[in-house]
């Protein structure tokens, strides 16, 4: 086929018998356009304005801190109902335990008797205690280790259990002067000081990710831009992005309560998009400049070019991270608003404040110059390194297409084997475990349970009482399930709990047949059948069973509504039904590299002795969908940028390989920057204490440095180069586009 132009319009000339630069077009200004010129024509207001806004959004945020979800309430399925009845009916007190162990003596004798009266005396006295339970009380029964050398002591902390955080750490500081003044035994508690001390450590995690974040990305800018006032605005951008958000999410959540890691999302995206939007636009600017162009001119320039591709690209990731809302999940729902909140103010900040401050620097932007990086710049746009790499992928496009789409495929392929799990105890950190390892090792198969929750008009009448009984012996008879086996019930006699030692370490196959066991057979037989009663199981394998099983019902609709909506989008901006499709080819493939990636390392343990962890179960189950509505997102955002390059050289008058060659060249340099901007972001959490950090880490980093560097810079222009022409088809019932 020789036509030049494959688009059907009959009743439109050809855009190449008559060039036009789009930054120099005639009549009716799009939207990014306008608001770039009321923003320069008006730069007091926009820039004080914005900073008002945000400056006193985040004020709110201060006064009104977020309000989160009460996680009890939130979960899917039938543990999800379990929680919320306990969360309703049964108020059940926070408790910790005392471990008192000796290697020579056993529980029996004197000096270890003295100690454990010692202990229980000793924290009884303490205010915040409402209850202390004796190991040698006859109705205690596993308190005591089978070799008869540790023991427990369970107390109940006084007061409602959300508040017992705020009162624990009188308990562990006469813990600690209880072991000190008995230092031939090992005594140590755990329980609700342990939750206090690894929720301690994730926010920890988050502060240290915030404050390595900025500067880092500080730096990166400096060696970009080659100067500190350049640098400066596209972090100033998204930290202003950030807070005004934060303000936003907190108003929102008076309403949508918020997920805990709802902070530290909004950073990440906040920073990367902002980043992403300033440098495109920045970079334009200055490229414009460069080659002759006025100030004004060079800015309208910008606007016409990169502004329309920050509206197109932040309306896709829009599209993207809505997609959350269909899990039909509260924390998923809280990042979804989260996340498009901050995209959408960074956006909003990209075509208002950005075009009102390039107007009033001009080219005192380039001012605080970093000597040695500044020459080494190229204001043409095009980088060294990156020309060659892309000469070379033009003459040669099947062989490149072939080599990078067969690693990415390769790369892909483990991520079949992928296998969510919810990272069990033993991936938290280990400093806050000792005295919970001992535990383990003491008393095996107790560390994991499984609680039925029986709801009744009256748990305490004969036929619950006899059914509950009946649970206890078919638990234990199955093998997997332990002794003691301990039942409460609430002070209205309406909700009883059996909790179940089971074996396993929670997200493991023993612990999965035990629940399988609990839910299929043994409650069905016994209070499942009685009248007027409710009846869940629920634990934490319950629950991280039951979350996944409900992304695994979502997920299909979660990706196929990001796929379709970003292929009419791409259709619609782009007017062409090729590269609409082949958008949606190149983002799975580096979406499914990543997953693979994220299989290999976290459960096939590659490289575990350089990120430091031991956990290989498998992949946290909130990871999946999550990842792929941002990598989605945020990959647009470099697509968008390159093809509309090339489409506007291809207007131009370009050929389509001139143009392919000019509009990746010409932006690879701010891709490549704004990339490593979130490489180095993203990995600063794959260094993180909490497993679902380092999962989160290594998996955007890994996919955003593929989709910068071998799907924009290898396999894009290959397949570009190899359809020729036909990258513009359109069909002709299409032509109204």
């Amino acid at each position: 086929m020789k036509t030049r132009v494959i688009q059907d319009e009959p009743d439109e000339p050809s855009t190449h018998k008559h060039p036009v630069d789009p930054a120099q077009r005639k009549g009716p200004m799009h939207l990014a356009s306008r608001m770039a010129r009321w923003s320069a024509h008006h730069r007091k207001k926009a820039i004080f304005g914005w900073l008002a806004i945000t400056i006193g959004l985040f004020a709110v945020s201060m006064a009104s801190p977020m309000k989160e979800i009460v996680f009890e309430t939130s979960g899917p399925g039938e543990s999800g109902r379990a929680d919320s009845i306990l969360y309703e009916d049964f108020k059940q007190p926070a408790g910790e335990s005392v471990l008192i162990q000796s290697d020579s003596l056993t529980a029996s004798a004197p000096a270890f008797q003295a100690a454990v009266k010692d202990v229980i005396a000793g924290v009884s006295k303490l205010d915040a205690v409402a209850k202390v339970e004796s190991p040698y009380d006859t109705e205690n029964t596993g308190q005591v280790s089978d070799d008869n050398h540790s023991v427990l002591v369970p107390l109940e902390i006084r007061g409602d259990s959300d508040d017992a955080a705020d009162k624990i750490d009188p308990v562990v500081d006469r813990v600690a002067e209880l072991q000190k003044a008995h230092s031939q035994f090992t005594i140590g508690s755990f329980g609700e000081s342990t939750g206090k001390a690894v929720e301690a450590a994730f926010f920890d995690d988050l502060k240290k990710a915030g404050l390595y974040s900025v500067p880092l990305t500080l730096i990166i800018l400096l060696v970009a831009f080659g100067a500190l006032v350049a640098a400066g605005i596209p972090l100033l951008l998204g930290l202003t992005a950030v807070l005004g958000t934060l303000g936003l999410v907190a108003l929102v959540s008076q309403v949508l309560p918020m997920a805990q890691g709802v902070s530290a999302i909004i950073l990440l995206i906040g920073l990367a998009v902002g980043v992403d939007y300033t440098m495109f636009y920045l970079k334009r600017e200055r490229e414009e400049r460069a080659a002759g162009r006025s100030e004004e001119a060079a800015l309208e320039a910008a606007a016409a070019t990169s502004g329309r591709s920050v509206l197109v690209s932040g309306l896709t990731v829009l599209v993207a991270m809505s997609g959350m809302y269909l899990t039909g999940d509260a924390t998923f729902a809280s990042f979804g608003v989260a996340t498009m909140t901050v995209v959408a103010v960074a956006m909003l900040g990209s075509l208002t404040v950005l075009p009102a401050l390039l107007s009033k620097l001009g080219d005192n932007v380039d001012r605080v110059r970093v000597p040695f990086v500044h020459r080494l710049r190229r204001d043409d746009g095009e980088g060294r390194v990156w020309g060659a790499i892309i000469n070379r992928v033009l003459r040669r496009p099947a062989l490149s297409a072939a080599l990078a789409g067969g690693l990415l495929v390769a790369l892909a392929v483990p991520a079949l084997q992928l296998h969510v799990a919810q990272p069990s105890i033993d991936t938290y950190p280990q400093k806050f475990l000792t005295t919970y390892n001992r535990v383990k090792e003491a008393f095996p198969g107790t560390e994991v349970a499984a609680t039925i929750v029986v709801k009744a008009p009256n748990v305490e009448a004969p036929p619950v009482q006899e059914a509950m009984g009946q649970v206890e012996w078919r638990a234990i008879r199955t093998g997997v399930m332990n002794d003691p086996i301990d039942v409460d019930v609430n002070a209205a006699k309406t909700v009883a709990t059996i909790n179940i030692p089971v074996e396993g370490d929670g997200t493991d196959a023993t612990s999965n047949q035990a629940l399988t066991a609990l839910r299929d057979d043994i409650v069905p037989a016994t209070v499942g059948a009685l009248p007027d009663a409710e009846v869940a199981v629920t634990g934490a394998t319950a629950q991280q069973k039951d979350f996944a099983s409900q992304m695994k019902t979502s997920a299909p609709l979660v990706f196929g509504f990001v796929l379709l909506f970003a292929f009419v989008l791409m259709l619609v901006s782009f007017r062409s039904l090729v590269i609409a499709a082949k958008t949606i080819v190149l983002n799975l493939l580096s979406v499914g590299a990543a997953y693979g990636i994220l299989v290999l390392v976290f459960q096939h343990g590659w490289g575990k002795g350089l990120l430091g962890f031991e956990f290989t179960g498998g992949i946290d189950p909130f990871l999946p969908i999550l990842m792929f509505v941002i990598l989605f997102g945020l990959s647009m955002d470099y697509h968008v940028f390159v093809l509309s390059r090339v489409r506007e050289a291809y207007d131009r008058g370009m050929s389509t390989d001139q143009a392919v060659a000019h509009g990746i060249k010409s932006t690879a340099g701010v891709v490549t920057s704004a990339a490593i901007v979130m490489v180095g972001v993203f990995a600063i959490f794959g260094s993180l204490q909490a497993m679902l950090f380092k999962q989160f880490g290594v998996g955007l980093a890994s996919a955003i440095l593929i989709d910068a560097t071998i799907i924009r810079a290898i396999l894009l222009p290959a397949s570009m180069k190899l359809l020729g022409d036909w990258n513009w088809y359109l069909p002709s019932w299409l032509s109204w586009l």
